[in-house]
């Protein structure tokens, strides 16, 4: 029996000393062996072949493992490669911890918090170039290669130049002799970095001295020079970097100042191409759960059974399946699996099948031309005695409920036809009021919404178990005191409180599916919230100032946040991988309202300054604006179903609808001015039903005699119909399922008083 190999064979290094035999049995003696006509180099290679060939053919992989690190170090005459001292005079590193150290840091960088990504991340390049060129240097080219080759990736969008430059030094004599290399030998490359970040990142490399940091700190140390900046951290997507790139300019003289100098080496915010509108989006409706699918279709299939549809209307189930297409494969609809949701339960079955039906038997609005289109129906309901103290307002989905909150840090319920409120609480069973009031924050009220809710069903399809009940169940709020509440609208309290903001939350907004929501705050982040985790399950970073609106997208993977003061941009954030994939600019006054389409691909944001802006989502560009709202603000916006109307309410006292359609320059009407696509308004009210060619003057005021008060307001003629209030502010609109207008406000007659 042949006696099995040795399992510890010798290493190469004990191999290539013994002085009388070789893997090929001939003398190793290296002085006597050498040919005249053959490099060393050459021949070592060749014979670090052989060796290897052997270990493999033998089937000792973990020696030849071994043995590939160790020839990486080893010059042509086989020993430790020496140090140059053009690029590292005082100290030598293994050529192994280059790498490491970068994917070391290059991991904290990446993994670290939004806000100080890019400005850390300025380090990576020089670090890569610097580690690539001490490789060469001292001749471990295998390690050399290794770096390039795994790290060129990262850098290829930003540097391509550079490095089609760097991949043709190879030798070590390259490093002496290239233009290219010298520069960055001969010369400190500058890394502007906000003090903020610099203690943060000199911490960091001490304490991962072993890991990372004598590398980092020894290439900074010996070839950079990082200069302090007084001045907060910064980001590609940050105003400043918009407003200049949009401009062509420079951010400011310290980041002009980064790099080598004559190299474009600059990864700053002088590169145009860092702002990337062109990220690949998911704008399609939501998969609807498979099983979910499977019990309403076979609710409403009993339905149609039992109520036949009217000649010419389709069944239950044909509407259904117009709502949700089944699919195979859609590359423009995201995944179910993307985002958790809970499982559907028999008031989902229900809710689905009311949804259906309203949808079927909406008041529909088909297309229109010239600005004229089908009279849309507004309730307007108007508070009074509120002494100035309503500060936001909502309407719940099924029309039942509204719910305003105060600056006196209280939030009222009413029910909208009058009727008792219901309550769970046993001891309020035989109280009939019909409003409510809920107590718990500390401070202004700024925003309420109400979860899901429709109308029931007028039959129990759960025979033998209650039926479920549909109504909406929960409130949420935000104020000045910092707190998100979620409120039971069946025992009238408090059931969390979600903190996480750092000062006052502005806006807030459910998901269309439920279960989630989001909120923007003073802090200028913005938070999505699971309703039932007490922290944010994603925080979104990069706004320059407050948070003024917020507000999602259809299919629920993407929110929108607008932001005030010096900003004025709106972002489009992924919930799935809290990336911002889209930034739209072009307000100049307080953003104050936003609503996304039901068709997903239409975003509308309104301002202060009366202007109404309807953004292409997946291009990021601007459609149209559309004018008409005097100063003041535009308050609330609401779509149409079918997301070919828009209707606002404004702080001029007005609600108008608007042609989404239409493109603002329109058919010119008669009075329409030559050299502007709007029209100029003289005095008098609005028609209701031409909207293009209206009259009203700056703030929706007038006098008795339709003398103009204040600056003339000019319309734009997608504007179909005007609806004036009688000194009544509008808070909030709200298109309903069946296409009806629900609007809301607050009566002011010190307002017209004051301005006669």
């Amino acid at each position: 029996m042949p006696k099995p190999p040795n399992p510890q064979p010798l290493l190469r290094s004990e191999i290539i000393k013994k002085p009388r035999y070789s893997i090929y049995g001939n003398p190793l003696n290296r002085a006597q062996t050498q040919s005249p006509t053959v490099p060393i180099s050459s021949k070592n290679q060749n014979q670090d072949s052989g060796v290897t060939d052997y270990l493999i053919k033998k089937g000792y992989n973990r020696t030849e493992e071994i043995f590939r690190q160790e020839v990486k170090d080893i010059n042509e005459n086989g020993k430790p490669r020496d140090n140059i001292d053009a690029v590292a005079p005082n100290k030598f590193l293994p050529a192994g911890k280059y790498l490491k150290s970068f994917k070391h840091f290059a991991r904290w960088v990446d993994n670290g918090v939004d806000l100080y990504k890019f400005e850390l991340g300025k380090i990576l390049w020089p670090l890569f170039i610097y580690s690539y060129l001490r490789l060469v240097s001292q001749g471990s080219y295998s390690h050399a290669q290794e770096l390039l080759e795994q790290l060129r990736g990262r850098f290829e969008k930003t540097h391509p130049d550079e490095l089609k430059s760097l991949s043709t030094i190879t030798l070590s004599m390259h490093v002496r002799e290239n233009a290219f290399a010298k520069a960055y030998l001969e010369n400190q490359y500058v890394i502007p970095i906000s003090k903020s970040l610099t203690g943060h990142l000199f911490h960091f490399l001490e304490r991962e001295l072993e890991q990372c940091g004598a590398v980092v700190l020894d290439i900074i140390q010996q070839h950079c020079r990082v200069d302090s900046v007084d001045r907060g951290p910064i980001e590609p997507f940050s105003f400043e970097a918009i407003y200049r790139r949009a401009r062509h300019q420079e951010l400011d003289e310290v980041d002009i100042q980064e790099g080598i100098p004559g190299i474009s080496s600059r990864s700053g915010l002088a590169n145009r191409n860092i702002l990337d509108n062109t990220a690949a989006l998911k704008l399609g409706p939501l998969p609807i759960d498979p099983d979910l699918r499977s019990d309403v279709v076979a609710e409403l299939e009993e339905e149609d059974r039992l109520r036949p549809p009217r000649e010419g209307l389709p069944t239950l189930v044909e509407e259904f399946n117009s709502m949700h297409p089944i699919k195979r494969e859609s590359g423009d609809s995201p995944q179910r699996t993307d985002i958790p949701y809970p499982p559907s339960r028999a008031r989902d079955v229900v809710m689905e099948m009311q949804k259906v039906r309203e949808n079927r038997d909406r008041f529909r609005i088909e297309g229109r031309t010239g600005g004229v289109g089908p009279g849309v129906s507004v309730c307007m309901f108007t508070f009074h005695n509120h002494l100035g103290s309503i500060s936001c307002m909502d309407f719940s989905k099924d029309q039942e409920l509204v719910a305003v909150g105060t600056t006196e840090s209280y939030i009222r319920v009413w029910s909208l036809d009058g009727k008792a409120l219901k309550s769970r609480l046993a001891p309020e069973k035989d109280i009939k009021v019909n409003n409510r009031k809920l107590i718990g924050h500390s401070a202004p009220v700024y925003s309420v919404a109400f979860s899901d809710a429709v109308a029931n069903l007028d039959r129990n399809i759960y025979e033998g178990s209650p039926q479920p009940e549909t109504d909406t169940k929960l409130l949420l709020s935000c104020s000045a005191d910092g707190q998100v509440r979620l409120w039971s609208l069946e025992v009238w309290t408090c059931l969390c409180i979600y903190r996480g903001h750092d000062g006052p939350v502005f806006s807030l907004s459910w998901s269309p599916h439920g279960h989630y929501f989001v909120t923007g705050g003073w802090d200028k982040t913005v938070r999505v919230w699971s309703q039932d985790h007490a922290s944010a399950q994603r925080l979104l970073i990069g706004h320059d100032t407050a948070i003024s609106a917020v507000a999602w997208h259809p299919n629920g993977t993407y929110v929108f946040s607008a932001s005030d003061e010096t900003d004025k941009s709106i972002r489009m954030w992924s919930v799935v991988s809290g990336n911002c994939v889209r930034i739209f600019t072009g307000h100049t006054e307080y953003i104050s309202a936003m609503e996304c389409a039901p068709n997903g691909k239409i975003l509308a944001s309104a301002d202060i300054g009366g202007n109404i802006f309807l953004w292409d989502i997946d291009k990021a560009t601007r459609i149209k604006r559309c004018r008409g709202h005097g100063r003041g603000g535009i308050w609330s916006l609401s779509f149409s179903v079918e997301s070919n109307v828009l209707v606002s309410g404004g702080q001029d006292n007005t609600v108008r609808v608007w042609d989404v359609e239409m493109p603002a320059e329109g058919n010119r009407p008669a009075n329409q001015q030559e050299g502007d696509n709007t029209i100029v308004a003289t005095g008098g009210q609005a028609d209701s039903k031409q909207g293009g060619q209206t009259t009203q003057p700056a703030g929706g005021t007038t006098s008795g005699t339709s003398k103009r008060k204040g600056k003339d307001v000019m319309i734009t003629p997608d504007q179909i119909s005007a609806f004036p209030t009688k000194k009544t502010p509008v808070i909030k609109v709200q298109f309903t399922r069946m296409n009806l207008v629900l609007a809301g406000g607050c009566y002011y007659p010190e307002t017209q008083d004051t301005a006669r």
